[in-house]
C-alpha cells in the first residue's frame, strides 16, 4: 500500500497539448497555428514561424530564411522589434510547399468563431 501512495505521489502530470489558433491564408486555406511566447521565442532550424502584431502578419520564414537571405533577416529583425505575437507553423518538409506557405501566410488573417483543437 505505502508502494502505491508513493506512485501516485511521484506521477507528473501530462503536460496539455498546446492549443491552436485558426488563420486563413490569402489562398483561402485554413492554418492551425501554434502559439509561442514572444518573450523566449527562439527559431530553430527545422521550423517555420510567423511573427504578426494583432491580426497583421509582419514576418514569415525560417531559420535558414534569416541566415541566408538579407533581405528576410532585415524584415525578421523589425517584425521582431514590432511583433506581439509568435506563431509555429506546421509545414512541408520541400521547398516549394513551404514557400507556398510562406506566401500564403503573408497576406493572412485570424479566424474567429473557429477551434483548432
Amino acid at each position: 500500500m505505502r508502494q502505491m501512495a508513493y506512485l501516485a505521489e511521484s506521477r507528473t502530470p501530462a503536460l496539455p497539448s498546446p492549443r491552436h489558433v485558426n488563420w486563413r491564408g490569402r489562398s483561402g486555406r485554413f492554418y492551425a497555428l501554434t502559439p509561442e511566447r514572444l518573450d523566449s521565442f527562439v527559431l530553430s532550424t527545422d521550423g517555420l514561424y510567423m511573427l504578426a502584431r494583432g491580426t497583421l502578419p509582419l514576418w514569415v520564414g525560417t531559420a535558414h530564411d534569416v541566415i541566408h537571405d538579407a533581405q528576410s533577416r532585415a524584415r525578421f529583425r523589425l517584425a521582431l522589434a514590432a511583433a506581439d505575437r509568435a506563431f509555429a507553423i506546421a509545414a512541408e518538409e520541400d521547398e516549394l510547399s513551404r514557400m507556398t506557405v510562406v506566401w500564403d501566410l503573408e497576406g493572412a488573417e485570424p479566424v474567429a468563431g473557429l477551434s483548432a483543437a
